[in-house]
This record gives structure tokens, sequence and C-alpha cells, in this order.
């Protein structure tokens, strides 16, 4: 049996997780040796009786900055060195921030190949620079807009991530046909009754005829590309 896929999340609030991977298709993944998750809490990984993360920024500015040397020793810790040169392979080690690289079905589906992926939540003004420089193989965003901080993101990242996993998911074609798998959007999607408060299901899905339902399946899709997301066609909007 392949090694399930290591996934380490870093935070200043462990309890945000609690529950959050026991439910669904992530709680059978780890139940079946597919994923493996752990939380750690980096005040485990200070040095000061006051288990200290964070500090003012030097410079002067409004907030906090995450300080990096609990960072560099959690990472330190559980990869084996705080080197990046000198990760195992198939170690990715990512900072979760506003400002990083926009996260797309496309990053991960290379994630879901790695063998271990260390997550970095970061918190209040930010995190001290020297861990991207030094420490992180990827600065990840999971959108144009500010959180509270990364653990939503570390969220997002992991089921993402785990439902592309072999077996992870009770039918293999469903991560095939979904949503930016070809940059389109899903097609339509119907069940029982066949009419609901004089609204009723397309014909075509009911004849039987499989070469034509995939032929309406795409044209929706393109369809509902176009209209709300033409980027992914590489369009603009006029």
């Amino acid at each position: 049996m392949n090694r399930p896929l290591k996934i380490d999340i870093l935070t200043i609030f462990p309890e945000f997780f609690n529950g959050v991977f026991e439910v669904g298709i992530i709680r059978r993944a780890r139940a079946s040796g597919i994923v493996e998750i752990n939380i750690h809490d980096l005040r485990s990984f200070t040095t000061d009786k006051h288990r200290k993360t964070d500090d003012r920024p030097f410079g002067g500015g409004e907030g906090m900055v995450m300080k990096p040397e609990p960072i560099f020793n959690a990472v330190e810790k559980i990869v084996g060195t705080c080197e990046r040169d000198r990760y195992p392979k198939g170690t990715r080690v990512i900072l979760l921030s506003p400002q990083g690289f926009i996260f797309k079905q496309t990053l991960a589906r290379e994630l879901a190949q790695e063998k271990q992926i260390v997550l970095i939540c970061g918190r209040y003004e930010g995190v001290d620079e020297r861990v991207n420089e030094a420490l992180a193989t990827d600065e990840i965003s999971i959108g144009d807009y500010i959180l509270s901080g990364g653990e939503p993101a570390a969220v997002v990242i992991t089921d993402t991530i785990t439902r592309l996993l072999p077996n992870a998911l009770g039918c293999p074609e469903s991560a095939v046909r979904e949503s930016f798998t070809e940059n389109l959007l899903d097609y339509p999607q119907y069940t029982q009754p066949r009419e609901f408060r004089g609204m009723k299901v397309p014909e075509v899905l009911l004849s039987g005829n499989h070469k034509e339902i995939e032929k309406w399946r795409r044209e929706k899709a393109l369809e509902k590309t176009m209209k709300i997301r033409k980027d992914l066609l590489g369009l603009k909007d006029s």
C-alpha cells in the first residue's frame, strides 16, 4: 500500500480545526490511510516562558507580525531540516498569505502528487519575511480578499487536495468531470422530481441517448462558462 499524503498544519489556534476534518470525504480518506493530517500548535515551538509567537514590526506600523523562530523550529522538527534545498523529495512548505499565488485546480492536482505538505497559517499583519525567503517553497492565497488568518485557507486547500487522491472519492470519475478540470464550469444537474413547481427537467436528460446527453452537457458547460467566467476560456469581458 502506498504511503498516505501527509499534511501538517502550523497554527496558533489548533482548536480552529476541532472536528473540521472528521466529516465526509476527508474523514473517510483519513480512516482509509489515504491522507494523514496533523495539527501543530506553533506555541509548542517557542523558547521563551511566555510562548510568544508575534512581536511589533520593525520600522513601526500597526498590528503585530508573526516571529520566525517558532515557524523555523516547527518546520525543522516536522520535515527534518529547515534548509529549503535539503527538504526531502516530494515535500512542499506553503505559506498561506494574501500576497501569494492564487490557488487553482491545476495547483491542487500538482500538490496531490506530493508526499508531504506543510501549511503555515499566517495571522495578524503577516509573517516575518524570512519565513518566505528561507522556508517556504510556495506562497499561496485562496482569493483576493482578507481573512483573519490562514486557518480557513488551510481547510480549503486540504479538502481540495484530499478529494483528488486515488480512492478518496466513491466515484473516481467525479474528480475528472467536475468544474475547472477542462477550464469549464460544471454543467447543470437535475434529480427527482421530473417537474417541480412548473419547472421541468430538460427532455434530453430523460431520453436515454447518452451521446446527446454528453453533447447537451458540454454545450451547457460552455454556455455557463461564457456567461460567468470568460477568463477560463482566455477571453476578456467586453
